[in-house]
C-alpha cells in the first residue's frame, strides 16, 4: 500500500529514480524527502522497512542473532509503506510503527536482521515493486548497487563519524541514555556489520556521486543533489 504526492509534470521526472545511499546520520532522510518534495516525486525509506521487520522480530521474541530463526519467519510481517515525502508512513500487520522502529532497541538489532539473505530478498522485491516505473527518491544502503542499479541518479552521502553521532543523538533526544559517545560506538558497530555482510553490503556504487555533508547545511546538500539531477537528466 502506498500513497504519493501528485506526479511530476514531465515524463522524465515521472520515470526518474534517484538512489540515495549512505550510513546512518549522513543526512539521507532529510535530503531525500526535501528533494522528493521539490521535484514532486514519491519517497521510499528502505531502512524503515528493515526496522519494521526488526521490530516485529523483537515483538515476537525471535532470536535476532540466529539467522535461521529470522529467515524462518521473514515472510510473516505484513508491511504497508506510504511514499508521500510530506508524511511517509510505515505499518506492520496494521499497526503504525513509525515511532517504535526508531528506538535504540531496534537500532541495535536491525543490522543482524538486515544481514539475513532471506530478509533482504523479500524486502528488495517489495522495494522494487514500490519503485515500479519510477518517479521516486529511494534511500538506503544498497539502492544504487542492488535495489535500483540502473537509477540514472545515484548519490552516496557521508559525514564525519562524530557529526553523524551528534545528528543521531539529536533524533534520540527523548532517550535519557542516548549520548554522543554511545551513539558513535553503536553507529561504528552497525557500519562494520552493514559493510561486511554477504548479502547487499553497504557500498558506494561505482557510478554514484559522493557528497560529504559534514560541513554543509541541509539546504546546501539538497541544492547539490538537485543540481546533479538537472545535470544528469535535465529535471529540476
Amino acid at each position: 500500500m502506498t500513497s504519493a504526492p501528485p506526479p511530476a509534470d514531465s515524463s522524465a521526472a515521472a520515470n526518474l529514480v534517484i538512489a540515495m545511499d549512505g550510513p546512518s546520520g549522513a543526512g539521507k532522510s532529510s535530503v531525500s524527502r526535501a528533494v522528493a518534495t521539490q521535484l514532486r516525486l514519491r519517497y521510499l525509506d528502505t531502512g524503515a522497512m528493515y526496522r519494521a521487520v526488526t521490530w516485529w522480530m523483537l515483538e515476537h521474541g525471535i532470536d535476532i542473532h540466529d539467522p535461521a530463526a529470522v529467515a524462518a519467519v521473514a515472510d510473516r510481517p505484513r508491511l504497508a509503506v506510504g511514499t508521500d515525502p510530506a508524511g511517509p508512513t510505515i505499518h506492520v500487520d496494521g499497526h503504525d510503527v513509525a515511532t517504535p522502529i526508531r528506538s535504540r532497541a531496534v537500532s541495535a538489532a536491525v543490522s543482524p536482521v538486515a544481514a539475513v539473505p532471506t530478509v533482504r530478498t523479500i524486502l528488495v522485491a517489495m522495494q522494487q515493486e514500490i519503485i515500479g516505473t519510477g518517479g521516486i527518491v529511494v534511500e538506503g544502503r544498497d539502492i544504487g548497487t542492488v535495489v535500483a542499479p540502473h537509477a540514472p541518479v545515484k548519490v552516496f552521502l557521508t559525514a564525519n563519524p562524530t557529526i553523524r553521532a551528534q545528528r543521531r543523538t539529536e533524533e534520540l533526544r527523548h532517550d535519557p541514555d542516548a549520548t554522543v559517545a554511545l551513539t558513535e560506538a553503536e553507529l561504528a558497530r552497525r557500519d562494520a556489520i552493514d559493510s561486511s555482510r554477504e548479502a547487499s553490503p553497504l557500498a558506494r556504487a561505482a557510478d554514484a556521486t559522493e557528497l560529504d555533508t559534514t560541513l554543509l547545511r541541509l539546504d546546501e546538500v539538497v541544492q547539490a543533489v538537485l543540481a546533479l539531477v538537472k545535470d544528469r537528466v535535465g529535471v529540476g
